[in-house]
């Protein structure tokens, strides 16, 4: 039974009592007396009914915003449930970068068939929303990006990302992984460490 029948149920029991209560009492009283206890009575129910429908809009109220909130947790047990398979991933996505690298001067076979690995591996991440985040050249970002030094380098301006360590990964927009970076200091970090 809902609140809402549970509050009519109530109210329909005590207009029973009320009205067999008035009625026992009417005999002994005047027309006027009558009209007053009528009033009283119609203004009771009213501020009853008045809690009721509160309460009832309440109750509507809470279990809208249950259910909010339950399809808002579906849909982030949905879009992040990847997330902790993806984790164990990269390792293998920086042993195949690793490996490219590696094969710079290599045969011209081997190179291919280990960057073609790379690529359909990073394609098929991209298809769950598992993106490769590569900030060379960027402004250094402490939400995205983890600083492992500051070099000074005049051609870059501060704060700019001079080298990446190892390449960071989102999933649906949410950080997996900060990329490891150096970031440059820019030409005035040379003229303080000149002056010292």
């Amino acid at each position: 039974m809902s609140k809402q029948e549970e509050v009519q149920e109530q109210l329909e029991g005590e207009l029973l009592d009320l009205v067999n209560a008035d009625a026992e009492q009417v005999n002994d009283l005047s027309p006027e007396e009558e009209i007053a206890s009528l009033y009283a009575q119609i203004e009771a129910l009213q501020q009853d009914a008045n809690t009721a429908r509160d309460q009832m809009l309440r109750a509507a109220a809470e279990a809208q915003n249950v259910r909010r909130r339950a399809e808002a947790d579906v849909e982030k047990a949905h879009k992040f449930a990847l997330e902790k398979f993806a984790r164990e991933l990269l390792p293998v996505v920086d042993s195949l970068e690793k490996a490219t690298e590696a094969l710079a001067g290599a045969e011209d076979s081997q190179k291919e068939g280990v960057e073609m690995t790379l690529q359909l591996f990073l394609a098929a991440m991209g298809k769950f929303q598992i993106k490769q985040l590569n900030p060379l050249g960027q402004t250094f970002d402490p939400q995205y990006h983890e600083a492992m030094s500051m070099v000074p380098n005049p051609a870059l301006p501060a704060n700019a990302v001079m080298d990446v360590l190892q390449k960071g990964y989102s999933l649906n927009e949410r950080l997996l992984r900060p990329a490891m970076v150096v970031v440059a200091t820019g030409g005035e970090a040379k003229k303080v460490n000149e002056m010292a």
